[in-house]
């Protein structure tokens, strides 16, 4: 192993954990952090009622709440969604936000400062890319995109206005300590030389085809503009109710590894110091031409970086799992704090969801609240360990959601900013370009394109409806 994590390399985990490095007020909101933001919430149902607790919306943006204690945060300026029910609700609560149901309408007004989008894949990377281009900061739900293009264009945008905006994806596990941990561990060389990491998730969609039409859809639910740039298809409320009913299908989601992949692979990127791939195959079930892959595994190879060699990343899902080493099960089981205050748990057989950490010295089994590390010899034979000093610890996070306000109001940057998200979004991706492809991809991310397979080029684009723009 090359030498272990320096104090750039400490910096570079320090950035991209959300260490705000203050400059000069960026936002229209001025630079004082007691200063409120003017929020648009798109999309007020679901994942949207979790970020307008995320940022903490204060009294004097009108929220009707009878204990006052301890509440701050921001106005809450405008709201919108596509269902007029959901709308209604978020406007008793926020009764000074003007309402809107196209949130193109919603960003043309002239007094915000950000939006948080939590709305259907398939119009995240057009409302971040709109709202990014009118100088707005932007929350937003992940994925960024649905297509590989689309995420390139989101982080090409955001690097435009580097500097002039905050954004952030909501990986909210991003903002953990035993992130940060896992982090520090694997660049300080706790398994010695990196080789590679195994990512899977158990959650395994429906298959089936585009839904048929019921009749009109209900006359509070503006149905054209939920399907938005997408082709267009008939009502059918089997579409709503969450994520998992609507991103299994190709125009409006991108399946697991977009959804969970989101999460998990995150954690593999930050503590690997990934960028973009040179090199992607994948496999699943049977190609349907309406829904994602019931089952995917896929291979990604990264090149080397100055403090480690070349890795490859393997992710499963549906039910699929890698091998998993029978010591890591053995002694995890033992005791519930494994040597030197590395966090253990009960473990089940196998994990539904975790990362697999592999070097020359060991192993690193990890999830959102666990980390195992088991050496392939004893503790005293990993050569290349050093562990942090205080002042070396990645910082804790304020908040996934605070972040982003503290970075609006002061300058600096976050965890899951657009640079960061947008690569691990087009390298996820990447994989379902490969599966409905059929070949592995020798890929040539400067110019987004695999340079042995023309017919993948489909795949790297998506087609909008007439009247949709996607950079507008």
């Amino acid at each position: 192993m090359r030498n272990p994590i320096g104090r750039r390399q400490f910096l570079t985990a320090a950035v991209g954990a959300g260490l705000t490095i203050l400059r000069p007020g960026t936002t229209r909101a001025g630079n004082s952090p007691n200063d409120k933001l003017n929020l648009a919430i798109i999309g007020v149902g679901g994942r949207g009622q979790a970020n307008l607790k995320g940022v903490k919306a204060r009294p004097g943006a009108g929220l009707v709440q009878t204990d006052l204690t301890g509440v701050r945060g921001e106005n809450i300026a405008a709201l919108c969604d596509v269902d007029e029910v959901a709308l209604g609700k978020a406007a008793k609560e926020f009764p000074g936000a003007r309402l809107y149901t196209d949130w193109r309408r919603c960003l043309d007004q002239k007094d915000l400062d950000a939006v948080v989008c939590s709305t259907t894949d398939h119009t995240h990377a057009f409302i971040n890319i709109w709202a990014m281009n009118r100088g707005l900061g932007v929350y937003c739900e992940k994925p960024l995109a649905n297509s590989v293009e689309e995420a390139r264009l989101v982080r090409e945008t955001y690097l435009k206005n580097k500097g002039k905006l905050a954004t952030q994806m909501g990986t909210q596990m991003h903002a953990s300590d035993n992130f940060r941990r896992i982090v520090e561990l694997v660049r300080r060389g706790i398994i010695g030389t990196p080789k590679e990491v195994r990512v899977w998730c158990g959650r395994r969609p429906e298959a089936g085809s585009y839904l048929p039409e019921v009749g009109p859809p209900p006359p509070t639910l503006h149905w054209d503009l939920w399907i938005g740039p997408s082709p267009h298809h008939p009502y059918n409320p089997g579409y709503l109710g969450g994520c998992l009913k609507w991103n299994r299908f190709w125009d409006f989601g991108s399946g697991q590894i977009g959804d969970m992949g989101s999460h998990m692979l995150d954690l593999a990127h930050w503590a690997l110091d990934l960028g973009l791939p040179t090199a992607c195959v994948a496999k699943g079930s049977d190609p349907n031409p309406d829904t994602c892959p019931q089952w995917l595994t896929a291979e990604w190879e990264h090149p080397a970086n100055d403090w480690r060699p070349a890795v490859k990343v393997f992710w499963y899902d549906g039910g699929k799992k890698p091998g998993m080493p029978s010591k890591i099960f053995y002694q995890a089981r033992e005791s519930d704090d494994i040597g030197d205050g590395i966090h253990g748990a009960e473990l089940k057989d196998p994990l539904f969801k975790g990362l697999l950490f592999a070097g020359d010295q060991g192993w690193m089994l990890a999830d959102y609240n666990l980390r195992v590390i088991l050496p392939k010899d004893d503790r005293s034979n990993l050569t290349y360990y050093s562990a942090p000093k205080p002042n070396e610890l990645i910082p804790s996070s304020p908040g996934h959601h605070e972040e982003w306000i503290q970075a609006c109001k002061a300058g600096g940057t976050t965890g899951s900013n657009f640079d960061y998200a947008g690569k691990l979004i087009e390298h996820n991706l990447l994989a379902l370009v490969a599966y409905r492809a059929g070949q592995k991809l020798e890929w040539d991310a400067a110019n987004l394109k695999a340079t042995n397979c023309p017919e993948a080029e489909r795949f790297v684009r998506r087609k909008y409806r007439d009247g949709w723009t996607l950079n507008g």
